[in-house]
């Protein structure tokens, strides 16, 4: 077995020897002629020449040997339903819907707006989509109408994949009311929306766009759509990411380099094997839903559980059941889920068989020890945390232990994994530094195959905001801050831009402050994050009223905005109204000064400031409250 510094060595100094290996792990319809074209950086193009489909490596290549294996393993605690796919029956239900697409005009470089709940069609219509060579951009199911307004008017679907509702702790959460005032609130308006009836609650179907799902399949039982192979560097996909301008980022992945990547990530960091089960808690509508639910499991050739519910029903030893249950081998969730737990009663946690599982992996935010040793202890197997971003797809840094088997540091999610050139940074002079010091944490380009290409239709953008932010040098700027220990372990210090991680969800503080300046009585606002012992960050927002004499009820009234625009995610835990925000002489609002007065800190120099009593103001009334 290789030792970890050459296997990571070998992807630094001889990238296309070790990415030409690693495309082993796929099926091609055409061989690639060239592993790398970085002949215009920042833009890497992997695998030039070859031919490929996702699709048909997630599932077609398998009937051979694994037809009746389970594939998919579909369970909602919301409906009381389980449903196991082999790779045959998921191979059927993927070309019903790929001609059902079809029959809508769907076609190769088309975009599929899907906009669902945690079910099994959803991993349908995603993996039909890619069978046509279409572009699918999953939107979380319940996102509000103002956000999914923004990802219509960017990705200009042909169709849209939705349900009429969602099941939240056994409420009913209905999808198409918002779906139907996003479409209108969206200049571009889709040829058709395929509804997925769950029979959940009535709804009204739009004469001439809305088509039935199931009345389609009906009609589609027995259809066999080809895979349309694809150039590796087509897009694959467009997932929407929180930007600091308060527009979306569309994160555009690649094809050929997707699929060659995650393939590598599953014996190397994640000690998967194929015939095992997998159990990702996350969410579609996230990147590590779309990595680790569908596309790498079942690359893989394993079976994947996609679970619809709380980790809390009908108790805390739901998902601990699952794993006994299905023998599941590789677990992967996020700190909050596990700080959610670790308040139930530990029985939960012990009066399962959890002997299949070796180990559980977290990511999503950073994992705090208290955290780890908790989980850790509870059910006696290795907790790897690992480290990642919407616009990578997969880990920048981890553990590989499936390369070699190195020691945990608790706080840090490890080493650079293969394929990235990590350095910190001096975010004011571009100098690189050494151990121990706290710098910005950025990568040389080539990003390794499977990160994002580009943002979608805006090149420019893409090299601004990724490239271009690091004094003298083109290097990728993850915005987090971070330090490397002596033995080269990274430990993730917090974000230099103005991003938050709520409970492993990216919310831009810039588009909660445009969705609550939006009230009628909202003159200026400041939004920032603090650090929340359960979800890691939370949002907290300065109000300054228009009309002081009618404050009553306003903190009521922006929760309720942000909740109709953004959604319940992106609701501050607290609104503030204050007379006056801290504010250079330049007028620029400091933030950092807010934050620190929240978090009990000493709001450091503060000589910049046009009035210094805002802030003894601010602090009488957090104190006051």
């Amino acid at each position: 077995m290789p030792k970890y510094t050459d296997f990571f060595q070998q992807s630094i100094d001889q990238p296309e020897l070790f990415w030409g290996e690693q495309a082993k792990l796929i099926d091609w319809n055409q061989p690639f002629e060239k592993v790398l074209d970085y002949s215009q950086p920042p833009f890497a193009r992997w695998f030039v020449g070859g031919k490929t489909n996702i699709c048909f490596n997630a599932v077609d290549r398998h009937l051979k040997d694994r037809s009746n294996q389970a594939a998919l393993i579909a369970v909602s605690v919301e409906t009381q339903t389980e449903v196991t796919y082999s790779y045959q029956e998921l191979y059927e239900e993927v070309n019903r819907m790929a001609a059902i697409m079809q029959a809508q005009g769907v076609k190769k470089g088309d975009r599929v707006l899907i906009y669902m709940p945690m079910v099994a069609t959803a991993c349908f219509a995603m993996l039909a989509a890619l069978r046509l060579g279409a572009i699918h951009s999953v939107v979380f199911g319940g996102f509000a109408s103002h956000s999914l307004a923004a990802r219509i008017e960017d990705a200009k679907p042909t169709l849209i994949v939705s349900t009429e509702a969602g099941l939240r702790g056994g409420k009913v959460v209905p999808y198409k009311p918002l779906l139907d005032e996003a479409i209108n609130l969206s200049s571009h308006k889709p040829s058709s929306v395929l509804i997925v009836s769950r029979h959940l609650c009535d709804y009204e179907k739009v004469a001439g766009r809305d088509v039935d799902y199931h009345e389609l399949r009906a009609a589609h039982m027995d259809a066999r759509v080809d895979c349309t192979w694809l150039e590796a560097t087509d897009p694959s996909y467009i997932l929407y990411t929180s930007g600091t301008t308060g527009k979306p980022k569309g994160v555009q992945r690649d094809t050929g380099g997707y699929a060659v990547a995650l393939a590598a990530t599953m014996p190397n960091i994640f000690c998967a094997k194929p015939g095992e089960t997998m159990f990702c808690t996350s969410d579609i509508g996230w990147v590590v839903g779309h990595g680790y639910i569908i596309y790498a499991p079942l690359i893989h050739g394993m079976a994947t559980i996609m679970f619809e519910g709380t980790p809390l029903n009908p108790d805390a030893g739901i998902w601990w059941s699952l794993v006994e249950k299905y023998r599941v081998s590789t677990m992967f969730s996020a700190p909050t889920a596990i700080r959610v737990l670790k308040k139930q009663d530990p029985k939960f946690l012990e009066q399962y068989d959890l002997s299949s599982l070796r180990n559980l992996f977290l990511a999503g935010e950073p994992l705090d020890e208290p955290t780890a040793d908790w989980i850790s202890s509870a059910i006696q197997k290795p907790i790897i945390d690992n480290y990642w971003q919407t616009e990578t797809g997969w880990p920048i840094l981890a553990l590989q232990h499936g390369v070699e088997v190195m020691p945990t540091k608790l706080g840090s999610p490890g080493l650079p994994v293969f394929g990235y050139n990590m350095k910190l940074i001096d975010e004011n002079t571009g100098e690189e530094l050494g151990r121990n010091q706290k710098g910005l944490l950025a990568i040389e380009g080539p990003l390794p195959p499977g990160c994002l290409q580009t943002l979608w239709g805006d090149d420019d953008r893409f090299v601004k905001t990724y490239w271009q932010t690091i004094p003298g040098k083109m290097l990728y700027s993850t915005f987090d801050w971070g330090i490397k220990d002596d033995d080269g372990y990274y430990f993730i210090l917090g974000r230099t831009d103005d991003v938050i991680n709520t409970a492993g969800h990216r919310l831009g503080t810039r588009e909660i402050e445009e969705s609550i300046a939006s009230h009628s009585n909202v003159a200026e606002v400041a939004v920032v994050g603090i650090a929340d012992n359960l979800k890691g960050q939370v949002a907290i927002a300065f109000a300054i009223p228009k009309d002081a004499s009618k404050t009553e009820g306003l903190e009521d009234q922006i929760m309720k905005t942000v909740d109709r625009q953004l959604g319940p995610v992106a609701r501050p835990a607290k609104v503030y109204v204050v007379p006056a925000l801290p504010k250079t002489r330049s007028g620029k609002i400091v933030r950092r000064a807010l934050q620190a007065i929240l978090e009990g800190r000493d709001p450091g120099d503060v000589s910049t400031l046009e009035d210094k009593n805002i802030l003894t103001q601010i602090q009488g009334i957090i104190q006051g409250s």
